[in-house]
């Protein structure tokens, strides 16, 4: 009798013994996942504009005989015009303004963009380049040219894009940038050489304007 109660015994702890190690497991198992890491990413754009220029933004106005160029007058070159379009996402405020990556070759920094140095004389300054903004169309609505010198504190009507201003389109007789979805307009590019008697045109040499257009939201 005593043999086959402890034999009973013996098999009712090993049974405990053996679900004390399950539960014990179990409960290990468990805690190793009580805390798991969520991460939540993404990105919110803010709407925004596209700028656009026809012929990628190129003038050429390839070659220029040296000899047909005025010895104490400016030489002006034949004008080109751009199609420029920004396309917003929605009707929003914004402007367009004139950056000179050439400006410390300007002969007039606060009205003419630089066209570069001459790289056989570098303290030689090439000439000038204008913008002027033309028959702008704005959401199908035909529009007028605003310009502000004051990051656009203030506007007047003025189609010349002069470097650094601020320029912005509304309709005809309104003098405050309105909100537009769809933009065209043509962009003018007036390119004049410098008098030939301050140059040295014994070789040949590039003209070098770059100009960017920045768009800037109001």
């Amino acid at each position: 009798m005593f043999t086959r109660a402890s034999d009973e015994s013996m098999t009712m702890f090993t049974r405990f013994l053996a679900v004390l190690w399950l539960s014990l497991g179990a409960a290990t198992k468990t805690s190793a996942g009580t805390a798991v890491d969520l991460t939540v990413t993404g990105r919110v754009t803010p709407d925004a504009c596209y700028i656009e220029l026809s012929d990628e933004g190129f003038v050429d106005h390839g070659k220029i005989p040296a000899h047909t160029l005025l010895v104490d007058e400016f030489t002006v070159l034949p004008s080109r015009q751009l199609e420029l379009q920004v396309q917003c996402a929605r009707p929003m405020l914004f402007a367009l303004v004139g950056i000179d990556n050439r400006a410390e070759s300007s002969l007039a920094p606060d009205f003419f963009y630089g066209l570069g140095r001459n790289i056989h004389a570098s303290d030689e300054r090439l000439g000038s380049v204008a913008l002027s903004y033309r028959n702008p169309v704005g959401d199908s609505q035909t529009m007028q040219v605003l310009a502000s010198t004051n990051s656009g504190e203030s506007w007047t009507p003025e189609p010349n894009g002069y470097p650094r201003s601020y320029m912005a389109f509304a309709p005809t007789g309104d003098r405050q940038p309105d909100f537009i979805s769809q933009l065209r307009v043509q962009l003018q590019v007036d390119t004049a050489i410098n008098f030939s008697q301050y140059l040295t045109l014994n070789q040949e040499v590039p003209l070098d304007g770059s100009i960017v257009l920045d768009l800037r939201y109001l």
